[in-house]
């Protein structure tokens, strides 16, 4: 059998055949045309099955009426042999019922094109890859000490899960997916995480989380989505942390992980949102299917306006619940500065587009309307701190950064 490592020589064929051909068709005639030319040494199918000379690989077009391409045939015969074994190959004229015409470009030695790549990759070595800088004792001492923390990484239960050292000891424990997320909670000295290792929730988490205060903190994926679902299913979670959308858990610096987990919410919460999701239905009003309605009251404690005239001109809005006073009931959508200032005005159809070519510094956006998954991911990816709606469908996953404020 023939070794690519046994390589020395690499045979470049050109081939033109006047007419329409396929690569068995090449391959055949390469077989058919040199057999017993050579005697029985040189036979091309006693070469190959003796493993001296490699697969031959054709690489051909056809175009109007022409086929053209190349051949490529390596061997690990000497110079002489795989010299006469070339020009054996271009004694070729037919390939299936057309005429053709094959010529040896070149035979490129293996060996001079890998000792070029050895000196050139030796050069990039020497002047690139070898440290010559001062050392640093405090970045020794950071290293040191964040590889004791990654050593800690072991493993509980029948399925070997990898968990932080303070899993089995501690009160509470934090539920990630992988391994990777377990060390990047370490390395900022969190060590009670295990990890599901899978979308499949395993017994072992299960009888954790009957004993202990579990929080689930996955990654702000649909593969996160997938876990949480079958955790709250099968597992006593009592708190969810999310990650920002689009980000795994491995990959947050210190300060995004401790956000998050601060604002994990209980999963009481989540699960009457479910709860809500089931006696929802779906209407064409809404433009958007059923889903988790979230949100924060703030029209609870608001003092009813002071009664007006139609001949007098409202009040200029200076908070928040003026604005959304305003704004109830008219069926539009007001960006605001953080100082509550109206940066610009839309329709509530025209929402969408607005927040894609807003410009200036926009705090938050006040609308009497409904906001969903794909809304709040826009307003939450431009930055804005609020987001004050009539009310909050298919919301999967909250933004850290941005507070839900529902107008009823």
């Amino acid at each position: 059998m023939y070794s690519p490592e046994t390589t020395k020589y690499l045979i470049h064929i050109y081939l033109e055949a006047e007419g329409v051909v396929e690569k068995s068709d090449v391959v055949g005639a390469i077989f058919g045309q040199t057999e017993g030319l050579l005697g029985e040494d040189m036979d091309l199918r006693d070469l190959q099955r003796t493993g001296r000379v490699g697969r031959i690989d054709v690489q051909i077009t056809s175009k109007k009426g022409e086929t053209k391409g190349e051949i490529l045939i390596s061997s690990s015969l000497d110079k002489a042999e795989t010299a006469l074994l070339s020009a054996s190959l271009e004694t070729i004229d037919r390939v299936g019922p057309c005429n053709a015409r094959v010529t040896v470009e070149r035979i490129e030695d293996i060996r001079i094109t890998k000792r070029r790549k050895i000196i050139d990759r030796a050069k990039e070595l020497l002047l690139e890859h070898f440290d010559e800088g001062s050392i640093n004792s405090n970045e020794l001492l950071d290293i040191v000490r964040e590889y004791t923390r990654i050593e800690k990484v072991g493993v509980i239960g029948e399925e070997k899960l990898p968990a932080g050292p303070n899993v089995l000891d501690s009160d509470a424990i934090i539920i990630v997916e992988g391994r990777a997320d377990v060390i990047n909670l370490l390395r900022y000295g969190i060590k009670n995480a295990v990890a599901v290792e899978g979308t499949k929730v395993p017994a072992t988490i299960v009888r954790l989380c009957e004993s202990k205060t579990a929080t689930a903190f996955l990654d702000g994926d649909r593969g996160g989505d997938l876990i949480l679902s079958e955790l709250l299913q099968v597992a006593d979670i009592d708190f969810v942390a999310f990650a920002p959308r689009g980000r795994s858990v491995e990959a947050m610096s210190r300060k995004e992980i401790i956000k998050s987990l601060r604002n994990k919410v209980p999963v009481e919460f989540i699960a009457e949102q479910k709860r809500d999701v089931e006696k929802k239905k779906f209407t064409p009003s809404q433009g958007v299917p059923p889903a988790i309605a979230v949100g924060e009251d703030v029209r609870n404690n608001i003092p009813e306006p002071e009664p007006r005239t139609e001949a007098r001109a409202p009040p200029e809005p200076v908070t928040l619940q003026d604005h959304i006073s305003q704004v109830d009931g008219h069926h539009t959508a007001r960006f605001l500065s953080p100082e509550f200032t109206l940066v610009h005005e839309s329709a509530v159809d025209d929402v969408e587009r607005s927040i894609e070519g807003i410009g200036g510094d926009v705090a938050g956006i006040v609308l009497d309307g409904v906001v969903d998954q794909r809304m709040l991911d826009l307003i939450a990816g431009r930055g804005m701190e609020f987001v004050a709606a009539r009310d909050f469908v298919g919301i999967i996953k909250r933004p850290v950064s941005t507070r839900l404020l529902r107008m009823h």
